[in-house]
C-alpha cells in the first residue's frame, strides 16, 4: 500500500486544510506517508505521530528525528485535550478496535473547531486497491473472508462513524490514488510478504493454490505496464 498511500497523503492533508503554523497529529502513522507530507508543510516540530506498532514507530523516528512519535492506539492517545489544530488518520479506521472511540479520541486532542479527517479504502466496492485480488480469491474460494466488512469500507459508513463519534459539520468525499505497475510481478510481489489481511491470506495458502490465485489475478489485470486507480472514502468533521 506504500505507493498508493504516498499519493493519498497530500490529498488528505489538502482536504483537512493543513497549513503553515498548525500543530497536527498523524494517527496510525505506519511507515510515515502522512507524517512525511506534514513535515514538508509544517516543519518537524509541529508534527506528532502515533502508531501501535513498535517497528513502525522506530522507522518513523529514524526518518524524522525531530518529530514526536509515540507508540499508542487511536483509542488511547497520550496527549491532553485541545493539543492540536488537526488530527489525520489515513487508512487506519479500518483497523481500529473501536472506530467510534478512536475518532472520539482524535476529536478530544483537537482544539475547539479543529479538524478531524480520515480516509479508508473502498473495500466494499470495486475500486479498492485490492479489488482484483479479492475477486480472484472469491472465485477460487467462495468462503473467503475479504475486507469488505471493515469499518468504513462501504459508501457512507465512514461519515456515519464520524457523526457517531460526536464530530460536527461532517463532510464526505472520495479520493483517488493512481499507481502505474511496470509488470505483473511488481503488483503481485507485495502479497507474498504476508502483510495485511490479503498478504496473510496469500501466504497461508498451499503453494499450488497460491499459484492458482496468482494466475487468476494475472488474467483479471490488464497487460503490463498497467495503471490502477484506487478509491478511498474520506470524511472530515469539527471537534
Amino acid at each position: 500500500m506504500g505507493r498508493y498511500s504516498a499519493r493519498l497523503a497530500p490529498q488528505l492533508a489538502d482536504f483537512a486544510g493543513v497549513r503553515s503554523g498548525q500543530r497536527v497529529i498523524d494517527i496510525g502513522c505506519g511507515p510515515g506517508a502522512v507524517t512525511s507530507e506534514l513535515v514538508d508543510r509544517l516543519g518537524p516540530t509541529n508534527v506528532f505521530a502515533v502508531d501501535p506498532s513498535e517497528p513502525f514507530v522506530a522507522v518513523v523516528r529514524e526518518r524524522f528525528p525531530a518529530v514526536d512519535v509515540r507508540r499508542a492506539a487511536a483509542e488511547q492517545l497520550p496527549f491532553p485535550d485541545n493539543a492540536f489544530d488537526a488530527a489525520l488518520a489515513q487508512l487506519v479506521v479500518h483497523f481500529m478496535s473501536d472506530p467510534v472511540a478512536g475518532l472520539s479520541e482524535m476529536g478530544r486532542v483537537v482544539r475547539n473547531d479543529g479538524v478531524v479527517a480520515a480516509c479508508v479504502w473502498d473495500h466494499a466496492g470495486e475500486q479498492g486497491p485490492l479489488s482484483v485480488f479479492w475477486q480472484a480469491a472469491g472465485e477460487l474460494d467462495p468462503d473467503v473472508k475479504d475486507e469488505s466488512h471493515l469499518a468504513g469500507a462501504r459508501a457512507g459508513h465512514l461519515a456515519e462513524l464520524f457523526v457517531n463519534a460526536g464530530l460536527r459539520g461532517v463532510e464526505a468525499t472520495a479520493l483517488v490514488a493512481t499507481v502505474v505497475h511496470a509488470s505483473f510481478e511488481d503488483w503481485w510481489g507485495p502479497f507474498t510478504l504476508g502483510v495485511g489481511p490479503a498478504g496473510a491470506y496469500a501466504v497461508g495458502l498451499e503453494a499450488d493454490r497460491r499459484a492458482e490465485l496468482r494466475e487468476r489475478c494475472r488474467e483479471l489485470l490488464p497487460t503490463a505496464p498497467f495503471e490502477l486507480a484506487a478509491r478511498a472514502w474520506t470524511a472530515r468533521g469539527l471537534a
